[in-house]
């Protein structure tokens, strides 16, 4: 089911730190923002261009790759919503992961996603790199994505963790030199390198 939500008149724009909200809330917001477990993360400030950088490469080449098999990639700002209760409208859960790799056509909306993608990139920032690997971590596994990577521009480094019996129990770590594979996608690789602006 697609849901077209409208901001309304009148409706307050700042949601506060001690409230807990859903998607019918953060619709009518400005800005950037995140929700986890009904908590607002704002995404401010903007990434920097080594974040960028990465995203930028790694999503061509998922493209590239993808192209013609029935997966489709997105780049944030993008929504996914997740939801124990398969209400999208009143999601308690809306993250905006750098990059999703979408294998369920049916998931896609005019508005996002609804339910997990595949497979999930998140790229630190000074400001995001504890939420990434901490309630975003808990929240992708909660939700069964296959696969989440977790790249360190400033490190130089991809952590590849896989879904196993409901739980992110395999992990690879790969540094700048060497050859990025994926547990699910198994075709897949490349040069780590590739990602790190030099």
């Amino acid at each position: 089911m697609w849901y077209n939500i409208e901001k309304s008149e009148g409706y307050a724009m700042n949601p506060q730190s001690s409230k807990l909200y859903t998607y019918a809330d953060y619709v009518q917001w400005d800005g950037r923002w995140e929700l986890i477990d009904g908590k607002a993360y704002n995404t401010s400030p903007s990434p920097t261009w080594e974040h960028q950088f990465a995203v930028m490469e790694l999503s061509f080449a998922f493209r590239s790759h993808f192209q013609n098999k029935n997966c489709y990639v997105a780049i944030a700002p993008f929504d996914v919503r997740l939801s124990e209760s398969d209400d999208y409208t009143y999601a308690k859960h809306v993250v905006q992961p750098d990059i999703s790799v979408i294998c369920n056509k049916n998931s896609l909306t005019t508005n996002g996603c609804l339910g997990a993608p595949t497979l999930i990139v998140e790229v630190l920032s000074p400001s995001t790199a504890l939420k990434d690997r901490n309630e975003k971590f808990k929240l992708y596994e909660q939700f069964n994505v296959q696969e989440y990577w977790i790249v360190d521009p400033l490190y130089r480094t991809v952590e590849v963790f896989g879904l196993e019996d409901g739980f992110f129990k395999k992990r690879e770590a790969f540094g700048e030199n060497d050859t990025i594979t994926s547990f699910i996608f198994t075709n897949f690789s490349l040069e780590a390198k590739q990602l790190f602006f030099q």
